[in-house]
């Protein structure tokens, strides 16, 4: 059996124990099932992102947290990761940035997401993740099926590569989100209250409509609901269909580090 076929097994073996299971119970299995030390969750720190922080402070305050900073977010977003660490006492939030390098020379004017919006988010956002990652054998989710598009098929546990792919709050509801908040006092993202459901990079981010879904102000006007992370195989190293962008800023970031020192 390979690797990939070991991993498989385990998605499905996992998806079947876990067919009834609440968020907390996704989150402790998952710690059980990935080596310790080898799980993370990856945050946002967006307008839903406090749930499953909260869920995650609640089993285990230590477990790692990687964020991206884009160069892209609202300093509101900023402000809120810091306010939200503090609030749930989480004690290893590790933000991660795109290559100086790359971005200097392949969005020299910060107008690469009005051209291209997918390769803006491949160097901004599935690179640096992809190397996040390679610490991790297992990492958390905050999607949900409620969210549209993709996700309404969003199983709770997928494969990523090597790695497990745990979505705690898969089968939770938009009430069941407002519930969380409610009964943890947990503070809101600051764009919430101007109308923002859904906060992402300053470019791709506009206001949602009443009635719309919670990520219609993402990408507006474009063929495009994902940033990319999510993609399957996004976040491996050397993957077919980023090959050549990781390959670029990986040489990039060497060479940013070897300058460094």
């Amino acid at each position: 059996m390979t690797e990939e076929d070991a991993i498989q097994s385990s998605v499905w073996a996992l998806n079947r124990a876990l067919d009834s299971a609440g968020p907390s119970e996704v989150i402790i299995e998952a710690a059980r099932a990935v080596p310790e030390g080898r799980l993370a969750v990856v945050s946002s720190f967006g307008a839903e992102s406090a749930v499953l922080l909260k869920l995650v402070a609640d089993i285990d305050r230590s477990m790692p947290v990687v964020f991206l900073d884009t160069g892209w977010l609202f300093e509101e977003t900023i402000d809120y990761r810091d306010a939200l660490t503090s609030f749930l006492g989480l004690t290893d939030v590790r933000s991660f940035s795109p290559s100086p390098n790359s971005l200097a020379k392949r969005d020299p004017q910060r107008d690469l997401w009005s051209r291209d919006a997918d390769a803006c988010c491949g160097i901004r956002k599935v690179t640096p993740l992809a190397d996040a990652l390679t610490a991790f054998d297992g990492w958390l989710s905050g999607r949900k099926r409620y969210q549209g598009g993709d996700r309404v098929r969003l199983p709770v546990v997928e494969r990523d590569g090597r790695r497990l792919k745990f979505n705690p709050l898969a089968r939770t509801t938009q009430a069941d989100v407002e519930h969380m908040f409610e009964e943890a006092n947990l503070p809101r993202h600051p764009l919430q209250s101007k109308g923002f459901s859904s906060v992402g990079c300053i470019p791709c981010t506009s206001h949602a409509a009443t009635g719309d879904d919670p990520r219609a102000g993402r990408w507006r006007g474009l063929a495009k609901t994902e940033c990319g992370i999510h993609a399957p195989l996004a976040t491996q190293r050397g993957n077919e269909s980023t090959r050549g962008v990781d390959q670029r800023d990986r040489h990039d970031r060497r060479n940013a580090e070897a300058q460094q020192t």
